[in-house]
């Protein structure tokens, strides 16, 4: 028996776990992997992005039925062990209603000011690195970014320097970074694998390293390790959960908890909740709105490799972002999307990407000239985009949308590009986060049980709980009314903190 239980590892889970663990509660940590083994391979890209040493075996399935590995990684910290830790809080415009090439996107019951105090702990708890105020469409903040910005190498300063010779602005990309880790930390320190590698240098700002250490050093939480939830089920009344499913290295076993904090990723925790539908809730748990699975969301996403005419010795070229289409503007009735800098390409994830090399090089001149960028759109939430599960196995429906303000951010790119004389081709990777920007690249994961007042056309209120039961949190990125076009992490960790606060302020005191 436990007082709270969180299913999940991740930015939601271990910092939930964070948050509560001065309560005095027995708390439950339940990650269905292992922690991610400290190992040479840990920064090889032949093992991290073509065997996919790290993502699950498991198989879900696209729209069309067919079978397809996700680029999931089911570990102790969940996602964030993986990511490229820039931690962006979302623009006060996010959470308002905003016009799209594609569409609406719609208002959050909540806004910016909500989360601000939460987001600013947010940075501090996860190392943060950046310079307030040098993004032009960051939302004000009178206390500086916990640690400076990252210094641009000598190569990436240039680019910095011709953007702005070009007239657009530039700024310190806010990544979240820790140069003084633990003790026990035993590689040595290196930024070069760091933009989708495990870190085994141990530096990088992840859920493992920066909340759930800090949670475990209180006796009273525990973590569970190799433990899938199979099921969640309520009492006869529908109105609360009294257990937990879970199997454990073969073996099957009931956990009983007095509060539930689900924090398993937007598809999993959607997953969940429809596998234990029961008589009171015929359509999945949680779901009398019939909005748990819908609405998935994760961007429309583009790595971009650009070849510089000189060598690119860069190790960490991710320092700067261009947020100048974010916003419509004079030149475009409606928001564009967001750019930044990724971790430096090698040769065996270009060469995987292309099938033959860019006239004049090989796939290792090409990496030695590769400059390399992100960009990401809004994707809109539509209820016909969904997580569903078939026969015990997840299936994502999704069609694109929001295409026209992608394709246009990615023109006026190499437009910028080209403009300086230093750039001849360019590439599309697709092999980035393990799998392509599609539906194998769960990486931005949200809205599959979205935050709203009305319990007949949202999942959650605005304190992350569900409408439909008294003891069930739902804090991971299925609670996303909008995507914004910046990376969700950081939103995560911050409602994560807030709903904590609630829970000890509110909840846990009752």
């Amino acid at each position: 028996m436990y007082d709270i239980i969180i299913i999940g590892s991740g930015a939601g889970g271990a910092t939930m776990a964070y948050r509560l663990a001065d309560t005095g509660k027995k708390i439950l940590v339940i990650e269905r992997g292992d922690f991610v083994p400290v190992e040479k391979e840990n920064w090889d890209s032949v093992e991290v992005f073509e065997k996919n040493r790290y993502t699950t075996t498991d198989l879900w399935l696209d729209k069309h039925n067919k079978p397809f590995r996700p680029g999931m990684h089911y570990n102790v910290g969940g996602n964030t062990k993986f990511y490229g830790a820039a931690l962006f809080r979302l623009r006060e415009e996010d959470f308002k209603e905003i016009q799209h090439y594609g569409g609406i996107s719609p208002a959050w019951p909540i806004q910016y000011q909500d989360l601000k105090d939460y987001y600013l702990e947010a940075e501090k708890l996860f190392h943060v690195h950046g310079k307030r105020g040098s993004d032009p469409t960051e939302p004000f903040d009178s206390e500086p970014y916990p640690n400076p910005p990252l210094p641009h190498e000598p190569r990436i300063q240039e680019v910095v320097d011709e953007l702005i010779n070009y007239g657009w602005h530039p700024f310190n990309l806010p990544v979240g970074v820790n140069f003084k880790p633990h003790e026990t930390a035993n590689a040595p320190y290196t930024l070069d694998r760091f933009d989708g590698f495990p870190d085994a240098a141990e530096r990088k700002g992840d859920a493992h390293l920066c909340s759930l250490t800090k949670a475990l050093e209180y006796p009273n939480v525990e973590l569970m390790v190799n433990t899938k939830v199979l099921r969640l089920n309520t009492n006869e009344d529908g109105t609360k959960i009294t257990d937990i499913v879970v199997e454990q290295n073969g073996e099957t076993k009931t956990l009983t908890s007095d509060l539930i904090v689900l924090s398993a990723g937007a598809i999993n925790s959607a997953a969940l909740l429809l596998e234990s539908e029961n008589d009171k809730f015929p359509n999945g748990l949680a779901n009398s709105s019939d909005q748990v699975g819908r609405n998935y969301m994760f961007h429309q996403n583009t790595a971009l490799v650009a070849l510089y005419t000189e060598s690119n010795h860069t190790k960490f070229g991710k320092t700067f972002g261009i947020n100048d289409f974010y916003h419509a503007s004079k030149d475009y009735e409606f928001p564009l999307g967001h750019i930044q800098m990724l971790g430096k390409s090698d040769e065996h994830q270009i060469k995987a990407d292309s099938p033959v090399a860019a006239p004049g090089f090989t796939f290792e001149l090409m990496a030695q000239h590769a400059v390399d960028f992100w960009l990401t759109s809004e994707d809109l939430p539509d209820p016909e985009n969904r997580v569903t599960v078939e026969n015990g196995q997840i299936k994502i429906t999704y069609s694109p949308n929001n295409e026209k303000g992608h394709a246009l951010l990615k023109a006026e790119l190499i437009k910028a590009l080209k403009a300086s004389g230093k750039f001849e081709s360019f590439l599309f990777k697709g092999i980035y986060f393990s799998k392509g920007m599609d539906i194998a690249s769960p990486a931005h994961q949200n809205g599959t049980t979205k935050m709203g007042l009305d319990p007949k056309t949202s999942v959650v209120d605005p304190n992350c709980k569900a409408h439909d039961l008294e003891n069930l949190y739902i804090v991971d990125g299925g609670f996303f009314v909008s995507s914004g076009a910046v990376n969700p992490a950081l939103t995560i960790i911050a409602m994560a903190l807030k709903v904590g606060d609630h829970l000890k302020n509110n909840v846990l005191k009752s």
